[in-house]
């Protein structure tokens, strides 16, 4: 293969100052902007723009925009995931679909799925963050940071309302509003006990129906 393979120059947009390791691959509809470096055996797919930006070597990167921030080795990130806000995204990590990052700092070997964002966050290595996870970090007039140790289990739906420390081995429980620090190994549930009201369901839909049958 050639030094580094563009698919389609007519549809690719690459600054003359950004650097292309050897045997990447660049797809059209592309957008290379400002001091950016690819790294070698990338696979930079359509509809992707990098923007100031450091990726590493073997990077895949789907339909995604990814500015001012450092993305290492061996990572798959996309489709339609957005890394901003000098994040940086460790070695061996899975980037999924429709995930956030602002200001992030994400550790090797970590994952998170999908349909997430992590604002001013420093996540440890071995990292499972679930579907739906939000780091609330603004107040409205200040941001605050979210630190999780490695090892944890983000389950999904959670909300950690920054500043807050989660340590080592920690597991939040799915759907948990979590707002004070979570130690080391602990357990943290944080959501009201489910109440099933007999009947309500029926009555409600007799109400809607107003009497009338079917």
């Amino acid at each position: 293969m050639k030094k580094f393979q563009i698919l389609d120059k007519n549809n690719t947009y690459i600054d003359e100052n950004v650097e292309i390791g050897e045997n990447t691959v660049i797809y059209p509809n592309v957008f290379l902007k400002g001091n950016t470096k690819i790294g070698s055996n990338c696979v930079i797919l359509p509809n992707t723009t990098i923007e100031n930006s450091e990726i590493g070597d073997n990077v895949t990167i789907e339909s995604s925009k990814i500015i001012d921030s450092i993305v290492k080795n061996d990572v798959t990130i996309g489709p339609f995931a957005h890394i901003r806000g000098k994040s940086v995204v460790g070695n061996h990590t899975r980037i999924g679909n429709f995930v956030e990052f602002k200001n992030v700092k994400f550790g090797d070997y970590s994952k998170c799925a999908h349909l997430t964002y992590l604002g001013d966050a420093d996540v440890g290595e071995y990292v499972n963050v679930g579907c739906g996870v939000v780091t609330v970090n603004y107040d409205g007039i200040n941001k605050f940071r979210t630190v999780i140790g490695n090892h944890c289990f983000i389950g999904s739906n959670v909300n950690i309302v920054a500043p807050v420390t989660i340590g080592d081995k920690a597991l939040l429980a799915a759907g948990s509003t979590i707002t004070s620090d979570v130690f080391e190994g602990e357990m943290a549930i944080a959501r009201a006990k489910q109440v099933n009201k007999v009947q309500y369901g029926n009555k409600l839909y007799e109400k809607k129906r107003g009497g009338k049958h079917e």
